[in-house]
């Protein structure tokens, strides 16, 4: 199996409640016009929530479900349960959508931590420091949190969890995906590797700490985000101590290509490793900041391009 190539209604404006894309039908319509064979859910009751007719939409266009990504508040044990409610109102409809589309591909449920909660996080977005991080016992209950929600998941429908480190969260630097990861069941939680966030919460710009971060933490990567970040923006952000919302406002997460991100050595990577699942496509696009079909398939062409200069050599 090859690597295939997906996109989200995040790049159509769609993104965690900030945010008012187009209609769910023009979006599908377009990631099909665009080059993209599977889509992420995007928030709940974007698309349809009816199972046949959420079914209906992918057939009709050929479409595989990936995934879908919810937020939870995991440093507070007190939103465990709403959180545990709502994921699984989630992993129920990617279950009832599993079998259309890749017959090799189960949908992930993608869970992160509710960023952008907490104002010296938003802040200090991909320019942590350690007086940011949580303590021991919030470390516990975070990690306990994230491991009760893929369990119920497992349980319930019988799909994998993949935690998504995330700017303006609690687990944002190479050093707190680790600890995460340390703190949590291989067998439970995998990890969605997205590189836009991983270079921008590194507090860089060097495109080898990407490189590096998929190959420390390979073993637990179970889905990818392709997302590139523009090094001016992210230099002038982290300088200026612009919040998370506002950076991404400004372009923080260009199209492909025109950042610091390399996504020909990661492909690579992905090959060499023995990858061979979905690579979703990510450009966070606010209203205003552009067209998302053209900068959907600009983005696929550009990997198109990519993939045709590694089989030539």
């Amino acid at each position: 199996m090859s690597i295939r190539f997906g996109n989200a209604p995040c790049s159509w404006g769609t993104i965690e409640g900030f945010g008012e894309g187009v209609p769910y039908s023009r979006m599908l319509d377009e990631l099909v016009a665009a080059g993209y064979g599977g889509t992420e859910l995007g928030d709940y009751g974007f698309m349809p929530t009816d199972p046949q007719r959420l079914r209906a939409e992918l057939e009709s266009r050929g479409l595989s479900m990936l995934g879908a990504y919810e937020g939870v508040y995991l440093k507070d044990e007190a939103a465990h349960q709403g959180g545990e409610a709502r994921v699984l109102r989630v992993a129920r409809l990617l279950k009832a959508v599993a079998d259309v589309g890749d017959p090799n591909w189960s949908p992930l449920l993608v869970l992160a931590d509710e960023h952008s909660r907490d104002l010296p996080r938003l802040r200090h977005a991909g320019s942590i420091g350690p007086e940011h991080a949580l303590n021991g016992a919030d470390w516990r209950t975070f990690a306990h949190g994230a491991e009760r929600l893929a369990r119920a998941v497992r349980d319930e429908t019988g799909l994998r969890t993949v935690f998504h480190h995330h700017c303006g969260g609690y687990v944002e630097t190479p050093g707190e995906i680790a600890h995460f990861l340390d703190l949590t069941d291989p067998e439970l939680i995998g990890l969605v590797f997205d590189t836009g966030h991983y270079l921008y919460g590194s507090g860089g710009s060097d495109p080898q700490t990407v490189t590096a971060g998929l190959k420390r933490f390979q073993d637990r990567v179970w889905y990818v985000h392709f997302k590139d970040m523009q090094p001016e923006v992210a230099v002038r952000a982290r300088r200026d101590g612009l919040p998370y919302q506002q950076a991404v406002g400004e372009g923080v997460f260009c199209e492909l290509g025109r950042g610091a991100v390399p996504f020909a050595a990661l492909l690579g990577q992905l090959r060499g490793s023995g990858y061979a699942g979905w690579v979703t496509v990510e450009q966070d696009v606010l209203p205003g900041m552009g067209e998302p079909f053209l900068s959907a398939r600009a983005n696929r062409e550009y990997l198109a391009a990519v993939e045709a200069q590694a089989e030539t050599g």
